[in-house]
C-alpha cells in the first residue's frame, strides 16, 4: 500500500500546525504584556463576573436558552445538508419530511424570539 495519496493531507496538517505555532509565538513576541485584574478574570458572556459560593451559584436561564438554540440550528444544518445533496432521489416524501422539519424548527425559533431569548440587552 502506497502512502502517496496521503501526502497532500499530511502536508495540509503540517501547514496548519506550523501556522498555529507561528501565530502563537508571534503574538507572544509582538504583543503588549500589560496584565491587570480585569484581564485575568473569567469572562462570562457580557455579565459582570461575581464571586460565587463554594458549591457554585445560579446561572441565568438565558445561557441555557442560547445553548439550546445553537443546538437546534446545528441539528437543522446536519439534517438539511444531506437532504440537499440527495434532493433528486427523495422526491415528494423527502420534500414533505423536510418541510415538516423546518416548520418544527421555525416554531421553536418563534417561541424563543417571543420569549426574548434572542435579545442581548
Amino acid at each position: 500500500m502506497s502512502l502517496s495519496p496521503y501526502v497532500p493531507i499530511i502536508g495540509l496538517f503540517a501547514l496548519a500546525a506550523a501556522f498555529a505555532l507561528f501565530s502563537v509565538v508571534a503574538a507572544r513576541l509582538a504583543g503588549p504584556h500589560r496584565y491587570n485584574k480585569a484581564k485575568l478574570e473569567a469572562y462570562e458572556c457580557g455579565i459582570e463576573p461575581s464571586p460565587e459560593p463554594v458549591g457554585g451559584g445560579r446561572i441565568p436561564v438565558k445561557f441555557y436558552l442560547t445553548a439550546m438554540m445553537f443546538i437546534i440550528f446545528d441539528i437543522e444544518i446536519i439534517f438539511l445538508v444531506p437532504w440537499a445533496v440527495a434532493f433528486d432521489q427523495l422526491a415528494l416524501f423527502g420534500y414533505l419530511a423536510v418541510s415538516l422539519f423546518i416548520v418544527t424548527v421555525s416554531v421553536a425559533y418563534a417561541y424563543e424570539w417571543r420569549r426574548g431569548g434572542l435579545d442581548w440587552a
